[in-house]
């Protein structure tokens, strides 16, 4: 039995996670019993007794017939409570709306969560011909603007040997790949995704340094339809200024490393930040 910080698992509760995570994974696959059942190894009776008492909760729904299950209400009530009780993502909000007005392209607000990004604000371009709400969509952090900024602020290191998903014929599958992608991502002082993870989708990402290492990033995604050189710069100019205008009023985070003092000069010969500062304190 897996122990954290001393404290040993309860298994059940550590099943109930694991239940509810499988089905946000599903999306709109719901799943029926045996599935859950083989899928985390658990007796059948076990899982169905299980499942009435989250149904009976609200954190999973079935259909008409009782035999389908997904992920309930109760998830979203718990992940809107989560936004708006998070201080960084309420301080960040008015930027991404700005920046998505100046630009006219869709703008994000992602976190590292283990090897995947997660979504925690969108503001989406009034030009696209589709609109989506990405909120609490996850993306593997290897194939987007987001996930490759947050990388590129961690040692090489901690990368895990390939090969990677490929979501598009653009993404990297290779660890050497990524890893000269990084470089050029720290050199440049932003990162740049030319229809890795979205076929047709060009993102620009910048990671946030008010926690050491960077834990969330910001990105503009447009067409590459669109994308000429010159919106492009302005695109990079907005989201630079953007990031530097919610570092200067973020609060550090307790025990991290000031991420305003000594930043090395990128090509362009404007501020930007050492690739790996001191390890999270927090």
């Amino acid at each position: 039995m897996s122990e954290t910080g001393g404290v040993r698992e309860v298994k059940s509760a550590a099943r109930t996670v694991e239940l509810l995570e499988l089905l946000a994974a599903r999306g709109d696959r719901p799943a029926r019993l045996q599935e859950l059942a083989d899928e985390l190894e658990v007796p059948r009776s076990s899982m169905y007794a299980l499942l009435q008492t989250l149904i009976g909760r609200g954190w999973v729904r079935t259909d008409v017939t009782g035999s389908l299950y997904g992920i309930g209400i109760h998830a979203l009530l718990t992940g809107t409570s989560y936004l708006d009780s998070d201080p960084r993502v309420r301080l960040v909000r008015p930027y991404l709306d700005e920046a998505s007005e100046a630009l006219g392209e869709t703008i994000h607000l992602g976190r590292l969560d283990g090897r995947d990004v997660a979504c925690l604000a969108t503001r989406e371009s009034r030009e696209y011909l589709r609109t989506i709400s990405r909120v609490g969509r996850r993306l593997p952090a290897h194939v987007g603007a987001l996930g490759k900024a947050l990388l590129a602020e961690r040692p090489d290191t901690e990368l895990p040997e390939g090969p990677y998903e490929a979501l598009t014929p653009q993404s990297h599958t290779s660890r050497a790949t990524l890893l000269a992608d990084l470089t050029e991502v720290r050199a440049r002082g932003y990162s740049v995704d030319r229809e890795e993870g979205v076929s047709g989708i060009a993102g620009f990402g910048f990671a946030l340094r008010y926690d050491t290492p960077a834990q969330d990033a910001i990105s503009c995604s447009a067409p590459v339809a669109r994308l000429t050189p010159a919106h492009e710069a302005r695109i990079v100019a907005v989201m630079r200024e953007t990031r530097a205008r919610i570092e200067s009023t973020a609060p550090r985070a307790t025990g991290s490393v000031d991420w305003r003092q000594r930043r090395p000069k990128d090509r362009e010969g404007k501020g930007c930040y050492p690739a790996f500062a001191a390890p999270n304190l927090t």
